[in-house]
């Protein structure tokens, strides 16, 4: 899906369902919350922010975020329920960077599947080169378990469209290894977010690869 096919889908859907999510920050969030308070980090980056639900567990821990988000009616609900003083990007991830600051912590939910197998090196790396010297990164990813696995029309290998158009990846261990490894992986997490997910930590003061 191109980035204007992207933009519209995302659109159409927060139009649609407004706060599809509800408001409770999901299970990895708050589990990422617990790893950024023990790393003291002041300053954390959320690619794919939507409307900012899993936002508010780190600002309320003393934390300031930064959103990026392609919808702006996502943008607009943000505002709507958690003010107007976060900065949010408007824009694809696909664009990184968008400023040039450096970050403590990146938190990436329910989003990296959703591209393809450059633009998710692509967000990794750029991710990984707004982090401080001693920043962290927390992602996660829909896994083989989940019941849609293999529906579809099938894209690419372990990539099938379906829901009317979103193209997932579904990861495996070995996946994760391949894409994270040298951005200083240090746990892959099981977690159920009404689909099974993997939840990953990334220590960038862990990695072999340097901004």
């Amino acid at each position: 899906m191109k980035d204007n096919n992207k933009k519209e889908f995302w659109e159409a859907s927060f139009i649609d369902k407004q706060e599809m999510w509800g408001f409770e920050p999901a299970k990895s969030a708050v589990w990422a919350k617990d790893f950024f308070v023990e790393r003291a980090a002041k300053s954390i980056l959320i690619p794919g922010i939507g409307y900012g639900r899993n936002a508010q567990i780190f600002r309320e821990n003393g934390m300031d975020v930064t959103g990026i988000e392609i919808s702006e009616t996502a943008i607009a609900l943000a505002r709507k329920h958690y003010g107007t003083d976060m900065t949010i990007h408007h824009g694809s991830v696909t664009d990184m960077p968008f400023d040039s600051k450096h970050y403590d912590g990146v938190f990436c939910h329910g989003l990296i599947y959703l591209l393809d197998e450059i633009e998710r090196a692509k967000l990794i790396q750029h991710c990984y080169d707004q982090l401080t010297e001693v920043g962290s990164m927390v992602f996660t990813m829909i896994t083989k378990e989940a019941h849609t696995y293999g529906k579809g029309k099938r894209i690419s290998k372990d990539r099938f469209e379906m829901f009317g158009g979103v193209q997932i990846f579904f990861y495996d261990k070995e996946s994760v290894q391949s894409e994270f490894a040298k951005f200083g992986l240090i746990e892959i997490k099981e977690v159920n977010e009404s689909y099974p997910f993997y939840v990953i930590r990334c220590n960038k003061t862990n990695s072999n690869t340097r901004a």
